[in-house]
């Protein structure tokens, strides 16, 4: 006989960033553990230092850290965390990303530009990542840039429930705010039972964030209208969207996204807007300032939680949303 068989057991340990350790405390509780104690350090230069503060040999490491602003910075870290568990010998490392930073940038719109979403994907598994988990990323493809399994998480179950014990589900119009997002208002739809509509729109190319609204193909005259993206950055699209479904004689506008982004002028956009209500997910911090009298944030902790089991036990991700 060679070699020699340990007798232990696996063990489940989660780590947390400082971008939004309330959600991991969150996650942390639903499992019935706590938070793997960290020290971290930012020196005079920015150079960020990591060290875990209890051995993590052997164990089943879940990494958990949004990419929220400022994202090189969370990122950076995120990755560092990453270096740290495969240089004290976890066994397993699994990067737990509800937000996953340059996820927009997964293919190249014209010549000369990066495919920003593949290298970060690259930059995890170098690092040591063995596995991936994200909420409601940009696009599905990006599941193929990782070289490992990847587990897509979906916030669906948790806004569409929302909103179908808010609204009434009879007067109901799930509205995609643009071609990109028909798959998701398609989802929706099936979910809630709902008739789907489609605002077309076109972007100038050479300025970002600055949206056009043509035509709204669909019925939405009378009805409530539900927009519904996977995130609401600078609210130009969704606020734009809102006012041309009013315009066709929508009687109500509310809007659902996983992540609540809210850069720049999103915050003062999307309170004066029609809109009367903004559902987003905890996967993004959202700060005092930042809050405002429509946000409704929703959490996503059960639903990491449930996910990180499974993979932990060897389980089926899959099966959470059949």
């Amino acid at each position: 006989m060679t070699g020699m068989k340990a007798t232990g057991q696996k063990q489940l340990m989660l780590f947390s960033g400082r971008t939004h350790p309330a959600l991991a405390e969150e996650v942390a509780k639903e499992l019935g553990i706590e938070v793997v104690p960290t020290r971290f350090d930012t020196f005079a230069n920015s150079e960020i230092f990591v060290r875990y503060l209890e051995s993590v040999r052997g164990s089943d490491a879940f990494v958990l850290q949004t990419h929220a602003d400022p994202v090189n910075e969370s990122t950076m870290e995120h990755l560092i965390m990453v270096d740290a568990l495969k240089r004290a010998s976890a066994k397993r490392i699994t990067v737990v990303s509800p937000f996953l930073g340059y996820a927009r940038q997964d293919k190249k719109h014209r010549g000369r530009e990066p495919i920003s979403a593949r290298l970060m994907t690259d930059l995890f598994r170098t690092a040591g990542a063995d596995r991936m988990m994200a909420v409601d990323l940009h696009t599905d493809q990006i599941q193929g840039f990782f070289d490992g399994p990847v587990d897509h998480l979906f916030a669906l179950p948790i806004l569409a429930d929302y909103v179908a014990d808010e609204l009434d589900l009879s007067d109901i119009t799930v509205v995609s705010p643009d071609a990109g997002r028909v798959r998701t208002a398609d989802r929706w739809a099936d979910r809630l039972g709902s008739p789907l509509a489609i605002i077309h729109k076109r972007r100038d190319p050479d300025v970002a964030n600055q949206v056009k609204v043509h035509e709204v193909v669909g019925e939405v005259e009378g009805r409530t209208c539900v927009l519904v993206d996977d995130m609401i950055d600078t609210g130009g699209t969704l606020v734009k969207a809102a006012e041309a479904l009013i315009e066709q004689g929508a009687t109500k506008v509310v809007a659902a996204a996983t992540h609540g982004v809210l850069s720049g002028p999103a915050v003062e956009r999307l309170q004066n807007s029609p809109i009367s209500e903004v559902i987003v997910t905890n996967s993004l911090p959202i700060p005092e300032e930042r809050s405002f009298e429509k946000l409704t944030q929703l959490s996503i902790a059960p639903l990491v939680a449930r996910a990180v089991r499974e993979v932990f036990t060897d389980g089926s991700v899959t099966s959470l949303f059949e």
